[in-house]
């Protein structure tokens, strides 16, 4: 028998696979994800507007401590399936992202004002576009206590969501500011009696173990491959030089700036 379309009726409905991903409208320079990020950003009171977690891991303790923080916060949770995380471009969410909001940069004068009993300590990145290697300094420079990161406007990774990640929560506790022009905040950094000095392994150097780290300081690591620019050079008190002992030239710039950090840390414990 010919079936006929009552007149008025709606068609029926198409059903689809439980994992067919709806469209994301995501910023996604407004995404932390992983476990670890995302329980940061709750502990450090981040006004996160949403977590979106996957649907086969709310049992596991740790997504239940983000679950029961979440809960604490009233920050609203939404349960996502494959579909879903398979659309990110991140692959190492571990099933759990929050969108934050847009990230929260200081200002430079801010940071050189910093109430603090010892030395100021800052690190001020020269161009550097790798985010993996601004959220790892980020993190080494907020582990070794320093008291800000400034970044410039152009040319370089912003806080975004590989950042935070990278940054393993460290982008939350510590200050971060953004400049137009790199020498122009290093000669604001000197005015307020801050010493500058730029990592750089070549010729004028001094090895690090004989340079002053001891005072207020601002250590500026220069872009991957390149270093720092003679400009910016120049704008330094002086330069310091990693020892190198095998064949490799040069260190990664987030390497580069974690073994002077704490060298810097270590002179200022041994005084």
């Amino acid at each position: 028998m010919e079936r006929r379309r009552v007149e008025g009726a709606r068609p029926p409905l198409r059903r689809t696979g439980g994992d067919r991903p709806r469209p994301l409208r995501l910023d996604f320079d407004d995404v932390v994800y992983g476990i670890h990020v995302v329980e940061e950003a709750l502990a450090s009171g981040e006004e996160l507007r949403m977590i979106h977690a996957h649907e086969d891991r709310r049992r596991d303790p740790a997504m239940r401590s983000i679950l029961d923080q979440a809960k604490v916060r009233s920050v609203p949770v939404k349960f996502e399936n494959n579909g879903f995380f398979k659309q990110l471009p991140f692959k190492t969410h571990q099933g759990v992202i929050a969108i934050a909001p847009p990230f929260a940069y200081a200002d430079l004068h801010d940071i050189i004002a910093t109430p603090r009993t010892g030395h100021l300590l800052v690190v001020l990145l020269d161009h550097l576009t790798d985010p993996h290697n601004v959220g790892a300094i980020i993190r080494s420079a907020e582990c070794a206590g320093a008291h800000g990161v400034v970044l410039p406007e152009r040319r370089s990774a912003g806080v975004n969501a590989t950042v935070r990640k990278a940054a393993a929560g460290a982008a939350e506790h510590l200050p971060v500011a953004r400049v137009g022009n790199v020498s122009e905040a290093i000669r604001a950094l000197k005015k307020a009696g801050v010493w500058v000095a730029g990592a750089h392994g070549g010729e004028g150097s001094v090895t690090m173990g004989k340079a002053d780290l001891n005072r207020d300081l601002a250590l500026v690591i220069g872009a991957e491959g390149q270093g720092l620019a003679p400009l910016v050079a120049r704008e330094c008190d002086y330069l310091v030089s990693i020892p190198l002992r095998g064949q490799t030239e040069s260190l990664n710039a987030s390497v580069a700036a974690g073994v002077l950090l704490y060298e810097a840390l270590r002179q200022r414990e041994a005084n």
